[in-house]
């Protein structure tokens, strides 16, 4: 006899594949090995219960169903719908559209009215418009954003053309660097927004068109232990660490702030300048203490200019609303709970279930006892952002057609302001991470969230949008982290290993269009990092759609040798190194494989076959070197301590690519990297700062040298 519990539950276990697959998971997938993988059936579960798509029954399975398919909206509009310029706009089929007019109000105020065609064999559709924009549709009491992208993204060329239309093709270079790394006298020990001004001038005299920056996004201001640039607690606001405290009220009150603090604090200001590796809890504290002190001038001076920046900070508070107020919210209670539980950790979901809400009476009753404390969040960030839009001015002023490059992280740390801010939105219960690999055999776990595909189409991309106007708003182009991400994500359930995760699927298409069209909005270039296992023909789409990939010298190679620099991409701006691989000058000397055996990342055993290895691969980069002209009459490949820095620059320089970005360590010819992917505390991973004054820094002669040859090479 059959038992009807058992079939009851054999048939449930059936529907949550396809439950899944309707939410975007990938129930198969192929490993970086080749070999099919399956995702087990309860992984699927917890992302789903991760999701909100509750499928313990038949009935929570159907219900979860109809969310999905939108069956109880199809007499409902979307929030928004994405398109292209100049192409016809198909809008989701819903019987009471048929035949019914609509009006569409461009963004520029005008006015476009139709019918949607009433048979109801062809899907509704809009007649094409030729404006991009976020367009408003009315169809009988129902509204809906357009939002109509151009076919790609704001190029390089346009920015020239834009800028300097009698330059043609010049300036086709920039520098990258690590924005807490300059370093300036009166810093405090981290590098900040005016020292970027400083360096971008210096970069543009040199012919630079652009700098790219390590992300600005906003840290955790209660535990100054966490600064990874890429475990953000938000995308959306800034890092106030980058604050230049002299920006607003000068350096002499700064010099009477310290004064008031004493000696002692003195005496800190100074040695965290001359600490060649940032200690980011010492100095970020320190500089956390002497902001609050300048707020409270600022607060109540009786002076004409703090008087006025009181009214310039008052209309960036009403003109970035309550994004900023949550923010500014989470700053304040993180700060006020870690006082009062000290086991408690910046992370939202370990606080008192009271507090994990903004809308609760008791977070509410917080904000209305702690103003001030809110206030002086809010002013950090209108710091933050009057510093960033000075530099990225400097910039421009000084002749750069693009000038800043942000970099927008893959995520934010699940526990941080972001997470909590747009709960829903981003799923709680997973995190972004990466499958096991070639290089990574247990796979990674970031500890980063992600946005939920199915909850951004009902709240029509706006958390989505909120991030990338952010990114793009004092900058002249965007990098984002991690691009595959755009298509689909692997998320690891919390508490599992990495391997045991699935790839989600991410409307493609629809975030393609919103950035093209922000790029527009904001004359911004966009790059993806396209680095990794690249799924077939999506380095097609990014091109199609005028997302710039990323071509890395280490990587731009065949068995036995490397490519040519003109069988580079095009479509993909040049790199020699990236923050997360080893400068030239270390690769050359193997600097790299020292810390790995040092750190035991690698097997002591390992040691001589690696070597050997290196050895064999700077004898076939210099035969490149040699094959493309690059190293003039010199035939003899130079020994380990002299990499062939300007050899590797007439090289790339060569590449198709619109854009070459060279490093700032490869500039000055340091060996040492930024950061070692696979550890924390062992390397000093984001802490390393340039070796010399920001406003010096690119006299170096070597240094000098180097720029001239990618001036003169690159225009």
């Amino acid at each position: 006899m059959n038992d009807p519990l058992m079939e009851y539950n054999e048939s449930l276990q059936r529907r949550i594949p396809a439950l899944a697959q309707a939410a975007g998971l990938l129930l198969d997938w192929t490993d970086a090995f080749g070999h099919p993988q399956q995702v087990s059936c309860e992984t699927l579960s917890r992302i789903l219960n991760a999701m909100g798509l509750p499928h313990a029954s038949h009935q929570d399975c159907d219900d979860s169903l109809r969310r999905l398919l939108h069956h109880d909206d199809a007499a409902q509009l979307p929030p928004l719908i994405t398109a292209e310029v100049d192409r016809a706009i198909v809008l989701p089929a819903s019987a009471w559209l048929y035949g019914r007019s609509y009006r569409v109000k461009l963004d520029n105020g005008d006015r476009i009215s139709g019918y949607f065609t009433s048979d109801t064999a062809q899907p509704p559709m809009i007649a094409p418009i030729a404006q991009y924009g976020y367009h408003r549709l009315t169809v009988g009491e129902q509204r809906c954003t357009l939002a109509v992208a151009p076919p790609r993204c704001f190029s390089v060329q346009d920015a020239v053309h834009v800028r300097y239309p009698e330059r043609g093709a010049q300036g086709r270079w920039g520098l990258a660097l690590q924005l807490y790394g300059l370093r300036r006298a009166g810093d405090g020990g981290i590098g900040d927004f005016t020292s970027l001004a400083v360096l971008a001038r210096a970069a543009a005299a040199h012919g630079a068109s652009a700098v790219t920056i390590s992300p600005v996004h906003a840290m955790f201001s209660g535990d100054v232990r966490r600064y990874s640039p890429y475990g953000p607690s938000s995308r959306v606001f800034l890092n106030a660490m980058h604050i230049d405290p002299a920006a607003l009220m000068g350096q002499a009150a700064v010099d009477s702030v310290l004064a008031e603090m004493g000696p002692d604090a003195q005496d800190l200001h100074t040695a965290l300048e001359r600490d060649e590796l940032i200690d980011w809890p010492r100095a970020a504290t320190h500089k956390l203490a002497l902001l609050r002190r300048l707020y409270a001038h600022f607060r109540d001076s009786a002076d004409p200019a703090p008087a006025q920046g009181r009214y310039e900070l008052a209309a960036f508070r009403r003109d970035a609303g309550p994004p900023l107020e949550r923010h500014a919210l989470y700053e304040a209670l993180d700060g006020w709970l870690q006082q009062r539980y000290p086991d408690v950790y910046s992370d939202w979901r370990t606080w008192p279930p009271a507090y994990r809400q903004a809308t609760t009476p008791e977070v509410q009753a917080f904000a209305a006892e702690h103003a001030d404390e809110i206030d002086f969040h809010v002013f950090l960030q209108w710091q933050a952002a009057r510093g960033l839009a000075a530099a990225q001015q400097a910039a421009r002023d000084a002749g750069m057609a693009i000038g800043l490059i942000s970099d927008l992280a893959i995520g934010a740390e699940s526990g941080g302001s972001q997470a909590w801010s747009q709960q829903g939105e981003i799923i709680n219960g997973v995190s972004i991470g990466a499958p096991p690999d070639l290089l990574n055999t247990q796979g990674q776990n970031w500890g980063l969230g992600a946005f939920s595909p199915f909850v951004m189409r009902e709240r029509g991309f706006s958390g989505y949008v909120a991030m990338l106007r952010a990114c793009f708003a004092y900058a002249g182009g965007v990098r984002i982290d991690h691009v595959l991400g755009l298509a689909r994500l692997w998320l690891v359930p919390d508490g599992a290993e990495a391997s045991e995760g699935a790839y989600l699927r991410y409307p493609l298409q629809d975030l393609l269009r919103l950035i093209a069209l922000e790029s527009w909005r904001s004359r911004a270039i966009v790059i993806g990092e396209d680095l990794g296992t690249v799924p077939a023909g999506f380095d097609m789409q990014l091109a199609h759609a005028g997302l710039l990939g990323i071509r890395v010298l280490w990587f731009e190679n065949f068995y036995g040798g490397f490519k040519a620099p003109w069988q580079w991409s095009p479509d993909a701006i040049a790199v020699t190194t990236t923050h997360d691989l080893p400068t030239v000058a270390g690769w050359w000397r193997g600097r790299d494989i020292d810390w790995q055996l040092e750190l035991g990342i690698l097997p002591e055993d390992d040691g001589p076959q690696q070597y050997a290895n290196r050895a064999q691969q700077r004898a076939e980069l210099w035969q490149a070197l040699c094959d493309a002209g690059c190293t003039g009459d010199e035939r003899a490949m130079p020994g380990p301590t002299q990499p062939p820095l300007e050899a590797v620059l007439r090289f790339l320089a060569q590449a198709p690519a619109p854009l070459m970005i060279l490093p700032l360590e490869d500039a000055l010819g340091l060996v040492e990297a930024p950061n070692l992917p696979g550890t924390t505390d062992t390397h000093p991973n984001w802490r390393r700062r340039m070796p010399a004054d920001v406003a010096h820094l690119l006299d170096d002669p070597a240094c000098a040298q180097r720029l001239a040859l990618l001036g003169h090479l690159r225009s």
